[in-house]
């Protein structure tokens, strides 16, 4: 079996790998054959952000987990791990801050951290950042002795330091050489066009949209993949378009990007898309991904699902495309099983735009507040009128073998006041819908105990009954109080 020929732009010249087989990661690429020892492997799950890389040029490089990042993925693109950043003799503002802060102790997780402060540091163009900013963006990554203080000061110092010196030149061939796109081990096909007809060709090939989750297939589960087809090349697919009535956001779209989108016209999802993952599992993985992969735990899905989503399914027959066009909640049929036939792909998610009256509520409850995944995700869209409920949907994940969607809760509540009767009535009914398992996570009972809880907080919110968050809490605000 010959495999394509992998090229990569790393440390200013171009690499040239033969025989990368289709799961290698891009971690074990420039830990064992690039000899980027840099670059750190923790957990290999894309949880504690030691491996972080920065991936692509300009404006469109961002910090990813190489750990769960697919090698071929990285075709024809600049790889650039912690030990790139200096230059001269000069450390880059990012590595001397963390110097000058003592930011570092055991200095395993430090090059992590310092690829997502080069990250954080190219997107603020040299200019200062808050510190909100600063812990979003080291929000993939984990500390265990250092403490993150003297880190998140590093950050916000780095606008202080000199810039960084000129990198050395690039070699003068600036890209990669010609590969066949459509190469079954590991396609990276570049349009619809080209897209489509190579699924119906190879209906038992993966499909790869960003692998966040297919990496962790391989790191943990020791999973291999005969023929990948990668779909975040396709052009017509890294698309948001917006239309009169909705939004139309591409399958490889990530999910940084698409949470993004939507959040222009619904600011509550803001808040939300901070609670998914780390930033680089934000900016590596894709909506079209997790949707398609239907995770029961995914949080991207009880949202779409109350936001009223479609999802387009497309593929190549007879030698034209053809296309339909299915409800997020019915495309999911058992867990991990869905309504997609062989040869197709799911191609779109379809977001109709927010009516003038209404409300959305968005809860995600998980061990941590950060980089971890739901116990309980429920998200309510409600259209009132003064105190009437008018219209409402709601998705929830954690509590089924699939997201999906409390259809007899929104009987309860359709038509009548938002009063605490009917309240009352429709807790009763969400927390008998469904028959959540017991895991590591938590329990049935708990799972069942917070739909109620989060339901009635989305009531408390509505009637703004006060602080219902600790982000909320404006601790600067709080009248002192002398100690007895």
């Amino acid at each position: 079996m010959t495999l394509p020929k992998l090229e990569l732009l790393h440390r200013n010249r171009w690499h040239t790998l033969s025989n990368v087989p289709p799961a290698r990661t891009l971690l074990d690429l420039l830990r064992e054959d690039l000899r980027a020892t840099d670059t750190k492997e923790g957990c290999a799950s894309g949880d504690c952000g030691a491996c972080t890389v920065v991936l692509g040029t300009g404006e469109h490089a961002h910090s990813v987990n190489s750990c769960i990042r697919m090698a071929h993925s990285a075709h024809g693109l600049q790889v650039t791990t912690a030990s790139d950043l200096s230059a001269n003799g000069q450390l880059h503002p990012a590595q001397q801050a963390m110097v000058d802060h003592h930011a570092s102790q055991c200095g395993f997780c430090t090059p992590g951290f310092v690829m997502s402060l080069y990250d954080l540091y190219n997107r603020a163009q040299g200019h200062a950042v808050s510190r909100e900013e600063a812990m979003e963006a080291i929000s993939g990554n984990l500390c265990r002795c250092t403490g993150y203080r003297p880190i998140l000061d590093a950050a916000m110092a780095m606008h202080l330091y000199p810039p960084p010196s000129k990198p050395l030149a690039l070699p003068t061939t600036t890209t990669a050489s010609q590969r066949d796109p459509l190469d079954p081990h590991y396609a990276l096909p570049t349009s619809l066009q080209q897209l489509l007809p190579l699924r119906a060709r190879f209906a038992n090939a993966h499909i790869m949209a960003g692998g966040t989750d297919a990496g962790l297939w391989v790191t943990q589960q020791h999973r291999q993949f005969d023929q990948v087809i990668d779909i975040t090349r396709v052009s017509e697919l890294q698309r948001i378009e917006q239309y009169p009535h909705h939004v139309a956001i591409g399958a490889a779209v990530s999910i940084h990007d698409a949470f993004a989108a939507l959040a222009e016209r619904r600011p509550a999802v803001h808040d939300f898309a901070h609670r998914f993952a780390g930033r680089p599992v934000r900016q590596s993985g894709t909506l079209g991904g997790n949707v398609a992969n239907g995770s029961p735990i995914g949080d991207s899905m009880p949202l779409l699902i109350a936001l009223g989503a479609q999802v387009v399914l497309m593929a190549w027959r007879k030698g034209r495309v053809v296309h339909r066009h299915v409800a997020l909640e019915d495309y999911y049929l058992n867990y991990r099983k869905t309504v997609l036939a062989p040869d197709e792909l799911l191609c779109w998610i379809v977001v109709p735009h927010p009516q003038p009256d209404e409300q959305l509520h968005c809860f995600k409850v998980s061990k941590r507040v950060e980089d971890d995944i739901s116990s309980v995700c429920l998200v309510l869209n409600m259209q009132l009128q003064h105190h009437h409920v008018r219209e409402l949907r709601i998705g929830v994940g954690g509590v089924a073998a699939t997201p999906v969607r409390a259809v007899q809760t929104e009987a309860v509540l359709r038509g009548q006041d938002f009063s605490q009767a009917n309240l009352t009535l429709a807790q009763t009914c969400l927390m008998q819908e469904f028959q959540p398992i017991s895991d590591m996570r938590a329990s049935a009972a708990y799972r069942r105990k917070l739909l109620g809880n989060l339901l009635q907080r989305a009531w408390l919110a509505h009637h703004s009954t006060g602080v219902l968050r600790l982000e909320d809490l404006a601790v600067d605000s709080l009248e002192r109080k002398e100690l007895p």
